[in-house]
């Protein structure tokens, strides 16, 4: 009588990207003690030779580490990995977030942070697929392009274009604009959209949705002033617009 044996399920890979030795040993730690398998790596050149060799899940990175900056880091990264990408920052100026998200990360973080936040914003991205197939709102087949204007978007490819040319969003940009093109005559509150994104145990700053917001009206030839694809809705959050300028 053969005996079945469960088969272990299978641990999310975690890289931390951290110079500075204490706060890189706490984040492993905390990283291990919720079931991920962690590596770490204390600059950019090995955290890339490192994302290359174990496909991480997950990539916690400092912006400010040595010789190969984080921002560069996270810009090599999105060339062969579909990693989230949480970045670190012991600065809080905007242009940090701004610059940090621009290359492609999903999140950010200013020091100091709660690592239990760290840990329970990375697990709220990993119930999300990172190479999503589908959109979270089934789309019918007769209107899977979905325009507005000058404006495509093709939820299955994910791709979108302005005037027939491509327009490069990251995912999380694609992410965003999907979610508003989904429900074209609804206003989303910051909230709503990052429970789209991440789910309704999402913790964290909801303003994050404002840095990816910018980054998508600017590829799309998009401003504040001039907005034609997405339009604020004062004191509430964001909607699709007709392409026409509001």
């Amino acid at each position: 009588m053969s005996v079945m044996t469960a088969t272990p399920p299978v641990r999310p890979r975690a890289l931390v990207v951290e110079d500075e030795p204490s706060l890189r040993r706490v984040l492993v730690g905390y990283l291990n003690a919720d079931g991920f398998e962690v590596e770490a790596a204390p600059d950019g050149e090995s955290a890339l030779e490192l994302a290359r060799e174990l496909d991480p899940d997950v990539v916690v990175l400092d912006l400010g580490l040595p010789g190969v900056d984080g921002v560069e880091v996270c810009r090599q990264l999105r060339t062969f990995s579909e990693c989230y990408v949480v970045m670190l920052t012991a600065r809080t100026e905007e242009v940090d977030k701004l610059v940090g998200l621009s290359v492609g990360a999903d999140d950010y973080m200013t020091k100091p942070f709660s690592s239990r936040e760290l840990v329970a914003r990375v697990r709220a991205m990993l119930r999300r697929p990172r190479r999503p197939v589908e959109a979270t709102t089934p789309i019918p087949e007769a209107v899977s392009l979905l325009t507005f204007g000058d404006l495509s978007i093709n939820p299955e490819s994910r791709e979108v274009a302005v005037l027939g040319e491509p327009v490069q969003l990251t995912r999380t940009e694609f992410d965003v604009l999907a979610a508003l093109a989904r429900h074209p005559t609804r206003v989303m509150t910051r909230t709503q959209l990052l429970e789209d994104l991440w789910g309704d145990t999402w913790v964290g700053d909801d303003h994050l949705i404002d840095v990816h917001v910018l980054h998508v009206r600017q590829k799309l030839g998009d401003t504040a002033e001039h907005q034609r694809y997405i339009r604020t809705v004062r004191g509430v959050g964001y909607r699709m617009g007709t392409g026409q300028p509001a």
